[in-house]
């Protein structure tokens, strides 16, 4: 997939319970092109937020087998990536 714009790399900042805790520790989480690196994440975050990014973690999340109705075959929900940012000190609150 070819990635023109930041906005295609990153595409929401996720509001959990989990990352409403990382938020009391300067860490964001966004969902992301499954094809994104850690540079590039960082990068877009920069580009669209304005801040200054210190380190970027990523996870990558299988999608779940599964029925449609009494069908015997299974399908498969989409596969995606979450990048946890962490930002350097000083830096502006973002939600």
């Amino acid at each position: 997939m070819k990635k023109n714009s930041p906005y295609d790399i990153v595409k929401h900042l996720m509001m959990t319970e989990k990352s409403a805790l990382l938020k009391e520790q300067n860490q964001y989480a966004f969902r992301v092109a499954v094809d994104a690196t850690k540079l590039e994440v960082a990068a877009a975050v920069q580009e669209i937020y304005g801040v200054k990014v210190k380190s970027v973690n990523i996870l990558n999340f299988m999608g779940k087998l599964k029925r449609a109705g009494r069908s015997p075959i299974p399908g498969r929900r989409a596969s995606w990536k979450k990048a946890v940012v962490t930002l350097a000190e000083g830096s502006i609150d973002l939600a």
